[in-house]
C-alpha cells in the first residue's frame, strides 16, 4: 500500500480537512450539517482503508 495511508499522513489530512471545513462554516453557517456529514464519511472510509490495508 502506498505511504499515503500511514497514520501520520492520515492525521495530517484530517487536520487540513477540518481546518478547511471550519473556515467554510465560519463563512456559510447553514452548510454545517452537510460538511459534517461529508467529513465523517470521508474519515470513516479512510480509516477503514488504513485498517484493512
Amino acid at each position: 500500500m502506498p505511504a499515503f495511508f500511514t497514520a501520520s499522513t492520515l492525521g495530517l489530512w484530517m487536520g487540513i480537512v477540518s481546518l478547511i471545513c471550519g473556515i467554510i462554516v465560519m463563512i456559510f453557517p447553514k452548510i454545517l450539517n452537510y460538511l459534517i456529514g461529508i467529513y465523517l464519511i470521508i474519515i470513516g472510509v479512510l480509516a477503514l482503508i488504513a485498517y484493512f490495508a
